[in-house]
């Protein structure tokens, strides 16, 4: 009787353990499913305000419309991305950044479009947008990298594969990203 006692309790103690560690791999992939969708809610809003940007600009630059066409597309292309997970999606994005850029080279060589309330408050917008999808993907990929590590040592591992838990991908930045910025201090 007492040895079925024990075997009891040691059945209960792995039962408990493997619902712990479910539970937790459960809430770690939810926490990954919000951070992405925090980045889908600055992702929107960023496509949301660049038709508003390039219809403010469109009638001082008549003759940049190559610039103003390269943006629109590279809007359309991103929120086409955004059902084919991270990976594609962080791709269209960096393509968007640098369509964005080139716009904001532009509208500096337009002392008027500079000027323009409308235009300066867009950029604003803009910017900070752009940091607050900068700040969730570094959450979102801090929330995959503790993910990652956990389906993948023990005793998750065990349990992880079996109840189909499976790696998540990074939210890559843009490639200028990994670049060493080129610093120039001559005077003149």
């Amino acid at each position: 009787m007492e040895s079925v006692i024990v075997l009891v309790i040691i059945v209960v103690v792995i039962v408990l353990l493997v619902a712990w560690l479910y539970n937790g791999l459960v809430t770690r992939r939810n926490r990954i499913d919000e951070a992405l969708g925090q980045i889908e809610v600055q992702l929107k809003r960023r496509h949301d305000l660049i038709p508003n940007l390039v219809q403010a600009v469109k009638g001082y630059m008549g003759f940049e419309q190559d610039v103003l066409t390269r943006v629109t597309e590279a809007r359309a292309n991103a929120v086409a991305a955004g059902a084919q997970g991270p990976a594609q999606q962080a791709s269209a994005e960096n393509a968007l950044t640098g369509a964005l850029r080139s716009l904001f080279a532009v509208v500096e060589n337009y002392p008027d479009l500079k000027a323009n309330q409308n235009v300066m408050q867009l950029q604003e917008e803009l910017t900070t947008t752009e940091n607050q999808i900068s700040f969730s993907r570094q959450h979102y990929n801090a929330t995959v990298l503790d993910y990652n590590n956990t389906i993948q040592t023990i005793p998750s591992v065990l349990i992880a594969g079996p109840f189909g838990f499976s790696k998540r991908e990074f939210f890559d930045a843009e490639p200028e990203a990994a670049e060493v910025p080129a610093v120039d201090l001559t005077l003149g």
